[in-house]
């Protein structure tokens, strides 16, 4: 299961990177507005802001919440490593005596 995490993790991340670097910032705005409108053709009139907006806030979530669920795996792991249930006490095993005791000799009445 920490592998199925750790790989949608790394794809989120990778598309976040890529869908943050398509996203035009502020400044672009002004550029279209003396005829630089060719972006808005693609995704609509509105532009692709609001379509790539929520794109990312749902890739954003997603990457959060594979986050926390790594971080739980990982505390998971420490916790058990360094738990007293896996030191085995000699003290707590009954000690078994490899002497044996000759038998009393049985006696006919």
């Amino acid at each position: 299961m920490q592998t199925f995490v750790l790989v949608v993790h790394i794809i989120l991340a990778v598309l976040m990177i890529v869908l943050i670097l398509v996203q035009h910032g502020k400044g672009a705005d002004a550029g279209a507005s003396f005829g630089g409108g060719g972006a808005a053709t693609v995704f609509g009139a509105s532009g692709s802001g609001n379509f790539l907006t929520r794109l990312t806030a749902v890739l954003t979530a997603l990457f959060f919440i594979t986050s926390l669920s790594l971080a739980v795996f990982a505390k998971k792991q420490t916790t058990d490593a360094y738990s007293l249930k896996s030191v085995q006490t000699t003290s707590s095993a009954p000690a078994q005596s490899t002497e044996t005791s000759p038998a009393a000799p049985k006696t006919s009445e």
